[in-house]
C-alpha cells in the first residue's frame, strides 16, 4: 500500500511539474513588470500599485482540482492502483501542493518586500487576506493553504461528477449551485454573510475553512470507489 502509494505521488509530482515552471514564470515575469511599473509611480502624487500572488494560486489550484479527475485517475487505474490509494494519494498530493505553493508565494512576498523598502518603491503593495489579521509569514502561509486546499476539493468533487455522469449530471449540479448563489445575491444573505466574516475575521474562519475542505474531499469517496476508466459524455 505505502509503495503504491509514493508511486502515484511521485507520478502526479512528475505530471504537474512543466505546469507549475510555466505558472511560476509568467507569475515572477508579472510581478518584475508590476515592480518596474511601481517605481515609474513614484512620480506620480499618491500613485499606488496593488499586486496579489494568492488569486492566481486560487485559480490554478481550481484547475488542477478539477483536471485531476481525468488526467490522473484513469491512468492510476489502468496501472492498477486500487481506488482507495487513488483517494489517499491525492488527498496528499492536494495538501502537500497546498502548503508548498504557500510557502514559496508567501516567501516572494517577503523578500519583495524587503526589495521595495531596500529601493524606497513605496508604491508596490500585496493584497492579501491576512493582512487583516495578525499578519506574518506564517498566518500568511496556513490562509493561502487553506483557501487552496479548499478549492482543490470543492473542484475535484465538481470533476468527479461530470467524469462519472457527464456534461448532463455535472451540469445539473452546476446550475443548482449557480440558482442558489444567484437566490443569496437577489436576497442579500451572501453580501450579509461575506461582511459578517470580514467585519469579524479571525484565524479560526480558515481552520474551519480547512476542516470543510476536507470533509468535502471525504465526501468525494463515494465517487471515487466506483470510478472507471470510462468517461460518461
Amino acid at each position: 500500500m505505502a509503495r503504491q502509494i509514493k508511486g502515484l505521488l511521485y507520478f502526479f509530482i512528475t505530471d504537474i511539474r512543466h505546469s507549475l515552471m510555466i505558472f511560476w514564470t509568467i507569475l515572477l515575469s508579472i510581478l518584475v513588470v508590476s515592480l518596474a511599473f511601481s517605481y515609474f509611480l513614484l512620480s506620480v502624487e499618491d500613485g499606488k500599485y496593488f499586486f496579489a500572488f494568492t488569486i492566481p494560486i486560487y485559480v490554478y489550484c481550481a484547475i488542477v482540482g478539477f483536471l485531476t479527475v481525468k488526467d490522473n485517475i484513469p491512468f492510476a487505474l489502468k496501472i492498477g492502483a486500487t481506488r482507495k490509494n487513488i483517494f489517499i494519494s491525492i488527498g496528499l498530493f492536494f495538501l502537500g501542493l497546498a502548503f508548498v505553493k504557500s510557502i514559496i508565494a508567501n516567501t516572494l512576498h517577503a523578500l519583495t518586500l524587503l526589495f521595495t523598502e531596500a529601493t524606497g518603491i513605496h508604491t508596490f503593495h500585496f493584497i492579501h487576506a491576512a493582512s487583516l489579521l495578525q499578519d506574518t509569514w506564517l498566518t500568511r502561509v496556513f490562509v493561502d493553504a487553506s483557501i487552496a486546499f479548499f478549492f482543490f476539493a470543492v473542484m475535484f468533487i465538481v470533476g468527479l461528477l461530470f467524469y462519472k455522469y457527464g456534461l448532463a449530471g455535472g451540469g445539473s449540479v452546476a446550475g443548482v449551485v449557480v440558482v442558489v448563489l444567484l437566490l443569496g445575491i437577489a436576497q442579500g444573505w451572501i453580501f450579509d454573510f461575506f461582511v459578517e466574516v470580514i467585519s469579524d475575521l479571525k484565524l479560526t474562519f480558515f481552520f474551519q475553512m480547512l476542516g470543510v475542505g476536507i470533509g468535502i474531499y471525504i465526501i468525494s469517496f463515494l465517487l471515487v470507489r466506483r470510478i472507471t476508466t470510462v468517461k460518461v459524455k
